[in-house]
């Protein structure tokens, strides 16, 4: 979370575009910047299942991350327009890359925003499209939230390649209200699907000179917060 909030810095401060790809180890459930994790989520059940957790600089759900392929885009927002603009535009460009692969994946249409009570339920990211998801059967195959810096965007999400989001279930504090409409790429394409193959169909597709980055370099001091428990479990 940290290499992604230096490349929004970094977008802001020189307008550059950024595409990074990559994966959480060890697995970890991550909390929306403003989810009221300590109200939804067991905290003591997660400690003793030994279950890392950081919280994003993006807002939304809960996702526990495991196998997937995590893409973050950081841009000025004049690449991408209005915040629904560039979710959906980013989107598209995963679609190519998922149907690149062979998966038959839609985006979802546009709904009205669910009431205030529906957002405060304990549900996962993946719970259920509301606009813009990149759906396969009508589940969610994508997981993404944005966020957005002064004249630079920031946007990340996780593509699932197989398991699911039950975990959240187990370490909720109102399991019965969790939900998990996600599916995977495994299971859309009956087979197994790797990082590397996702990963590289994103780059094969994505159709511009965005700067691709592994970001191999120590976070600047300034993002120490993603690894302090104060920031994690502040709400």
């Amino acid at each position: 979370m940290a290499l992604d909030q230096a490349l929004l810095d970094a977008a802001e401060r020189t307008g550059g575009a950024f595409l990074r790809l990559y994966r959480f180890e060890p697995a970890c459930i991550s909390f929306g910047r403003n989810e009221p994790a300590r109200h939804s989520y067991d905290q003591d059940a997660i400690a003793r299942r030994g279950i890392d957790v950081v919280r994003r600089p993006t807002g939304g759900r809960a996702v526990w991350h495991q196998h997937e392929v995590t893409y973050a885009v950081a841009a000025p927002v004049t690449a991408f327009g209005t915040l629904r603009e560039a979710y959906r535009a980013i989107h598209a460009r995963l679609v190519a890359a998922l149907r690149f692969l062979g998966a038959d994946v839609t985006l979802a249409p546009h709904r009205p925003r669910p009431p205030s009570t529906a957002l405060d339920r304990v549900n996962s990211c993946f719970a259920a499209p509301v606009g813009g998801e990149v759906l396969i059967a009508g589940r969610k195959v994508i997981g993404s939230a944005q966020v957005r810096q002064g004249g630079a965007l920031l946007q990340h999400g996780s593509i699932l390649l197989d398991g699911s989001q039950e975990i959240l279930t187990a370490v909720s504090r109102k399991p019965q209200a969790a939900s998990d409409g996600a599916t995977t790429l495994s299971a859309a394409l009956g087979r197994p699907v790797t990082f590397d193959e996702v990963a590289d169909a994103i780059v094969a597709t994505w159709g511009d000179d965005a700067t691709f980055t592994a970001l191999h370099r120590p976070p600047p001091p300034s993002t120490a917060r993603f690894s302090d428990p104060a920031w994690t479990w502040r709400r």
